[in-house]
């Protein structure tokens, strides 16, 4: 009969074994390489030998007037449609450049990706298109960081940026009593995975692989984590996917979790190189617009922390939807109303 402190060692020594060997990612299935998925999209190669991936819309964009570069969200790729309408970017002159952030989709994964690398992958793929010495950023939900990485890393090359119920970090500096209250109002699920990712980034590949306790709502996109109205809107979104066959929801980890999805959450609960509230105006003269929209409603993204930041940053446009949640920007006109400002500085109707 094996004694109970032997017992105790052989059990810890077993769960550490589990955790190390759980915890070890692999590598990254290898784009278009023998028993990898096939490259099915137009790419630019960096300066680190990776390629980027990317998608054209709106008009040509030799004769574009304006020159957006849109972010994609957590689990996502380059075919969600930021919701412009064709006919606005036909009426301004708009070209929009949608591209796989990396190790989503098509674009390469990037063992040395962080806050900075994100930022310089956009600069060099503004340069590889040739889009000229300045364009504009929208970044949604776990885009939002990206665009924060902008701002901070290479705000000469910006015209103007635009954060779509931008992803927080509940560990940015700010008073106790709006990180608290924010942190407080997520599912458990929620709260826990987050600490992981914030806390021990080396366990959280092996933290979503298990199957013991339960995930977060965000991260799996429960129902749950999605307003009636979101659910609505959410609806309808994969009903037009479903029409057009644009979306293969598959595609976004199709080079591992790790790579896409464990790096998203990581980077964004990380510890920051710099304090997106400690900002300085890169427009200073008035030649740009900065925004933030948020529904007050959003489950996933809380409006405590985002107010926090507004009020930190006076030269950002702050816009609450009273009744949002973390999908209102598929109402109809809303994304419309996003790029008007952007663009030409208007003031949006109220939502």
């Amino acid at each position: 009969m094996v004694a109970p402190s032997k017992l105790v060692l052989i059990t810890a020594a077993a769960l550490l074994g589990w955790a190390y060997k759980a915890a070890r990612p692999p590598p990254p299935a290898i784009l278009g390489g023998p028993g990898g998925p096939p490259v099915t999209s137009p790419r630019v190669q960096l300066e680190d030998g990776r390629h980027l991936a990317y998608r054209e819309a709106g008009v040509a964009r030799e004769t574009a007037k304006y020159k957006i570069i849109f972010f994609h969200g957590f689990a996502s790729t380059k075919e969600s449609d930021f919701p412009v309408s064709q006919e606005l970017a036909e009426e301004l002159g708009i070209y929009l450049l949608y591209f796989d952030r990396a190790g989503y989709g098509d674009s390469d994964a990037n063992p040395k990706r962080g806050l900075k690398s994100d930022a310089t992958d956009v600069e060099e793929l503004a340069d590889k298109l040739q889009l000229g010495d300045k364009f504009y950023v929208v970044g949604t939900s776990m885009g939002g960081y990206v665009v924060w990485s902008c701002l901070h890393y290479i705000p000469h090359r910006l015209a103007g940026a635009a954060l779509v119920v931008p992803a927080v970090n509940y560990w940015w500096p700010m008073p106790a009593a709006v990180s608290a209250s924010a942190y407080s109002k997520l599912d458990v699920g929620d709260r826990r995975t987050f600490w992981i990712a914030h806390r021990m980034p080396w366990l959280f590949y092996a933290w979503l692989k298990q199957k013991w306790f339960r995930i977060s709502p965000v991260i799996e996109g429960k129902p749950e984590a999605f307003t009636e109205k979101d659910r609505e809107i959410l609806t309808e979104i994969q009903r037009k996917e479903q029409e057009t066959g644009q979306v293969d929801r598959g595609k976004a980890t199709q080079q591992g979790a790790y790579h896409s999805l464990c790096r998203d959450a990581t980077i964004l609960f990380g510890a920051w190189e710099f304090e997106p509230t400690a900002m300085e105006d890169p427009f200073p003269n008035g030649e740009g617009v900065v925004s933030i929209w948020q529904g007050r409603e959003d489950k996933i993204v809380r409006v405590e922390v985002q107010r926090y930041v507004a009020e930190k940053l006076p030269w950002v446009r702050y816009h609450e939807h009273p009744e949002g949640g973390h999908l209102f920007m598929g109402a109809d006109g809303v994304g419309d109303m996003v790029i008007r400002e952007l663009l030409l500085g208007e003031e949006p109707r109220d939502l």
